[in-house]
């Protein structure tokens, strides 16, 4: 797929992802894949490991591993520093941690980046759910009911009035919970699980978990809006579309969506953005509420998301190329219309399909009327195949070590060979691992022996 005219493809892309989640492991892939198929150079710079599957693509050219334990400081000195040796690129955070990081240090980073300049502190006032309701209560944006808690017990007060169930959502991503692993979102059913949800879920330091009221409804209630806006906050692309199945099931990110025209979520959407002076591509996530008839924004995510190759207009116009025309001084062309299109996350909605059948909510021959139209996957590619096969090698040992975890608590005796032929062995990983401020190296320098394996 192809846009119908030349485009001057020079200038390449980086891809910044600080967070790590086996849930959105595909969100690289597609931007890597979307514009490497118009010939541009993409470099993937990730906080996960070296045989990330996503750096296994025939379009990654080049993958830049920053260590978990990396600080700020160490993920701005080292962008600075490939920024300077390869020339100024066009970057694109792929997460949270990534987009409020590019936007608290846009001013170091711009001369050696491209990037849409925002209002200071955007992202994070975006970002945050409690920032976002009250943006959305000043500008009569229908919004859930929510309350910052200032305990459990005050949590409790509250869900008693908000009634069970009732969602719990961490209010800034990129702020650590107590406990490692704890979910960014979680449905509470009763007393006893909010309690034990809100105590893993809260910041050691400052309150950062965030009560609101479920709306009831199918994951087809929720729609999305994919756009991408200029310097004068107007969309050179916008789409809409819905949610048909999510991962996790009934909280999650999709694994299953169709483009639909919804000119309601667009005109509240794009009035919310023009209120802040947005600027980029923007992610943001509704849900209808029968109860009422309103359509209420749930999230905003200001960056590229993990589903926009759901959303392809006409000669293959999505929001990551419409970036990178806009930001390259070169045309955007018409979007024009997707209805229609789907587009799947092929592992993840094999695990959510199970969980609705579970629970009576899809039979099989739903099932298979749902992929009907889908045009796209996630890992799937003739044209790549690497990244899925490296992928399912992946969840095969992961697979198997639970089950020899499980096998080690039953004491049944089961052999302990590990799975082996990953498809990462068939092909060196093109990565570069950058030092610390305190690992051994001192101060975060890259060697240019390590410079040269990795671009």
């Amino acid at each position: 797929m192809t846009l119908p005219r030349a485009v001057d493809t020079s200038t390449p892309i980086f891809v910044l992802q600080v967070g790590h989640s086996l849930a959105v492991r595909h969100r690289a892939l597609p931007v890597a894949r979307s514009a490497g198929r118009l010939g541009i150079d993409v470099h993937v710079v990730h906080g996960g490991r070296a045989e990330e599957p996503a750096a296994l693509s025939r379009y990654v050219r080049g993958s830049l591993v920053v260590p978990r334990v990396a600080s700020r400081e160490d993920w701005i000195r080292n962008l600075v520093r490939v920024g300077q040796r390869l020339g100024r690129s066009l970057l694109v955070p792929i997460d949270d941690d990534a987009s409020v990081l590019v936007d608290d240090h846009a001013d170091e980073l711009q001369e050696h980046f491209l990037f849409p300049r925002r209002p200071p502190g955007v992202a994070r006032r975006l970002s945050s759910k409690w920032e976002l309701h009250r943006l959305c209560s000043r500008l009569g944006v229908p919004s859930p009911q929510c309350v910052v808690p200032a305990g459990s017990e005050e949590a409790v007060a509250r869900a008693d009035e908000f009634g069970y169930p009732v969602v719990l959502k961490r209010i800034a991503r990129w702020v650590p919970s107590l406990e490692r692993g704890a979910p960014s979102v979680y449905i509470a059913p009763d007393r006893a699980s909010l309690i034990a949800a809100y105590g893993r879920m809260q910041a050691p330091v400052e309150r950062n978990v965030l009560l609101q009221e479920y709306i009831p409804g199918p994951p087809e209630s929720v729609w999305m809006l994919n756009a991408y806006l200029d310097e004068n906050s107007e969309p050179l692309v916008a789409f809409t579309g819905r949610k048909l199945r999510q991962y996790p099931a009934y909280t999650g990110a999709a694994t299953l969506g169709v483009c639909a025209a919804n000119g309601t979520v667009e005109r509240d959407a794009l009035r919310l953005l023009r209120e802040v002076g947005y600027r980029g591509i923007i992610d943001l996530g509704f849900r209808y509420d029968r109860r009422d008839g309103k359509y209420k924004l749930l999230d905003v995510n200001p960056r590229i998301g993990a589903t926009f190759r759901l959303f392809v207009g006409d000669g293959g116009i999505d929001v990551l190329r419409a970036l990178y025309l806009d930001m390259t001084g070169q045309d955007v062309p018409p979007a024009g219309r997707c209805d229609g299109r789907r587009w799947i996350v092929e592992p993840l909605d094999l695990v959510s399909s199970h969980r609705y059948w579970r629970d009576g909510q899809l039979s099989a021959a739903a099932w298979l009327r749902s992929l009907l139209g889908v045009r796209e996957g996630a890992w799937l590619a003739k044209d790549d195949p690497l990244p899925a096969l490296a992928a399912a090698a992946s969840m095969t040992n992961r697979a198997s070590r639970r089950l020899l975890a499980w096998n080690e608590t039953t004491r049944v005796p089961f052999s302990r060979g590990r799975v082996s032929g990953s498809a990462a062995a068939s092909r060196p990983v093109r990565a570069l691992e950058v030092q610390t401020a305190t690992s051994a190296a001192g101060d975060g320098a890259l060697t240019d022996e390590s410079r040269e394996r990795s671009f």
